[in-house]
């Protein structure tokens, strides 16, 4: 056999297994892409903890709060420098690394803040030194029905002189808001109950409250708190309307941040006079609300449900 007869057939075998190789690899990454996409469409079908609705991928926000920033309070929706939220009280919010925050602590006396509610709001704020004592971050965008839920850690209790501050105030998430005095409220209070309540027109009307967090009995002076300090609870709040016209009202607790969810309260809002008779049937904003305490929030979601 000739020499160079024998060199191209090894350079046929080569060429072969090279082929065969990368025919291979082809094969191989085609697989986990077919692989990729048959897992992601499990995960869409993949009910939440709580056995609720699906985010729907139709309409979902979902907020990390990984970007350094600060978020300034504004008097107007539109005057907000975030696309996706207005921070309506509570001076100022910063977030960063997966949390956002309220103020932590004394506010400085060189803020803008502190000067503005020094005047304007002293007694609720202790002088202007913790204008997170009255937080209200909004949505900018608007629901209907909906699922909404977020993480929360209390890092501290202000015990400021105001009136305003008792047994009602805790951590919230905000639904159907059509401005400060008309929205349905979700959450735990400082004397450890679950609260489902609506305001309409400036009035509040309780729909349900169920004592979930036990221990020692609320008291302004001497027991200002019930709720766990420096730990991460989760809430989320189910809305929706009923066939017969009604607002149906659930929340969920995940008490121990693990991913457990359980029921805490759930209401309906029919219009009977002991509930007010008007019913916020229209969608409206959606948001955050905590009261006299230093919090941050994580893994803030939202989405329209059928």
């Amino acid at each position: 056999m000739h020499p160079d007869t024998e060199i191209n057939k090894k350079k046929a075998r080569l060429a072969g297994k090279t082929f065969f190789k990368a025919s291979s690899v082809v094969i191989f990454l085609a697989l986990i892409a077919i692989a990729a996409v048959i897992f992601l469409e499990k995960a869409k079908k993949q009910p939440l903890p709580s056995g609720s609705r699906i985010f729907s991928e139709e309409k979902t926000f979902r907020e990390d709060f990984q970007k350094d920033a600060t978020l300034n309070e504004t008097a107007k929706i539109s005057e907000s420098k975030n696309p996706d939220w207005w921070l309506n009280s509570g001076g100022l919010m910063t977030s960063g690394n997966g949390i956002g925050k309220t103020v932590q602590g004394d506010l400085s006396s060189d803020s803008e803040w502190f000067g503005k509610y020094k005047k304007n709001n002293s007694r609720d704020t202790d002088g202007g030194r913790h204008p997170q004592n009255i937080f209200r971050l909004v949505t900018r965008g608007k629901w209907n029905n909906l699922v909404q839920e977020s993480y929360f850690r209390i890092n501290k209790i202000n015990l400021s002189e105001s009136e305003n501050r008792n047994e009602s105030n805790g951590i919230l998430l905000m639904s159907r808001y059509e401005d400060g005095d008309n929205l349905y409220y979700t959450g735990i209070r400082v004397d450890g109950s679950a609260i489902i309540k609506k305001k309409y027109e400036g009035d509040y009307f309780t729909l349900n409250e169920k004592r979930i967090f036990q221990g020692e009995e609320y008291d302004r002076d001497e027991n200002p708190n019930l709720l766990p300090i420096g730990k991460w609870i989760g809430l989320r709040c189910e809305l929706r309307n009923t066939p017969d016209g009604d607002v149906d009202i659930k929340l969920f607790i995940d008490e121990e941040g693990d991913g457990n969810w359980k029921l805490a309260a759930s209401a309906l809002d029919n219009g009977k006079k002991e509930f007010g008779t008007n019913i916020i049937s229209d969608e409206g904003h959606a948001g955050i609300r905590t009261d006299f305490m230093d919090v941050e929030f994580s893994g803030y979601k939202i989405a329209e449900v059928k």
